[in-house]
């Protein structure tokens, strides 16, 4: 637990810090959960920060989050755009951002951030939309839709995120950051309509009333990372859903056989 184990020593003799671990979610970071986001995201970051202090890094690349743009002005989105997230969750990602520049200034850590636009895909998150989505459809079992459906996001497949990570820590500057997203945004119900398409049938809706911290639409300009790391993604929405579908049916069957054993 980098927030609160014994880093004496961790990245010794490493070349580069690839930081993924968070809390992630933006509704359970209202309320008393805050703690755990301030731990996990916040205290975690720095404490990795400080213990990398002891070795001569090539980059410490850390996941940040397209929440810190919160509702922007502008879509696409640039890394210039304003950050007024709309979540806690989003909040605690700036403070990452902050802290990375301050060990950069101040001690030469060859930081990058990493904006990452909504992962999905094969092994996705099960709290995530798409992974209930499917699950839920392939069961036979209304989809919990949440607002009305027009938000927009820009899905961004576990592939190009992948590539897009490595690139950052083969050949980003230190003290930059980039937008890694999929260039496609779409609204929520378009994607709905083609989980239905891939799971044969159509589904039933289970409307819920929106809540605080999402955003209204994302949407990512990923032209500093196109021209500085040769970043581009390269699977469509369509394509990225059919590999995600396939794994959770997969995963649905093999759940049904160790239950039936």
């Amino acid at each position: 637990d980098l927030s609160r184990h014994e880093l004496t020593g961790l990245v010794d003799g490493v070349d580069v810090v690839m930081h993924l671990a968070a809390q992630a979610g933006v509704r359970g970071s209202f309320g008393s959960g805050f703690d755990t986001y301030l731990r996990n995201n916040v205290r975690a970051t720095q404490r990795l920060l400080e213990a990398s202090l002891t070795t001569s890094l090539r980059s410490f690349v850390y996941a940040s989050s397209s929440s810190v743009y919160g509702d922007a002005d502008v879509y696409p989105t640039s890394e210039d755009g304003e950050r007024r997230p709309v979540s806690p969750y989003g909040m605690t990602k700036v403070a990452t951002e902050e802290l990375a520049g301050v060990y950069h200034r101040c001690f030469a850590v060859p930081t990058v951030g990493l904006r990452y636009f909504t992962v999905y895909g094969p092994r996705q998150r099960p709290d995530m939309a798409f992974t209930r989505f499917f699950s839920r459809a392939m069961a036979g079992a209304p989809i919990p839709l949440i607002g009305d459906g027009r938000q927009v996001r820009d899905f961004t497949y576990i592939d190009d995120i992948v590539e897009g990570t490595l690139a950052a820590a083969a050949g980003a500057a230190g003290g930059s950051v980039y937008n890694i997203g999929g260039g496609s945004p779409v609204e929520l119900r378009d994607a709905i309509a083609m989980i239905e398409e891939l799971v044969g049938h159509r589904v039933e809706l289970d409307h819920c009333e929106g809540g605080p911290g999402e955003a209204r639409r994302t949407g990512a300009d990923t032209t500093r990372a196109r021209a500085e790391l040769g970043f581009a993604p390269r699977t469509t929405l369509a394509d990225g859903l059919r590999a995600q579908c396939a794994w959770v049916e997969e995963s649905m069957t093999d759940l049904r056989v160790h239950v039936a054993r």
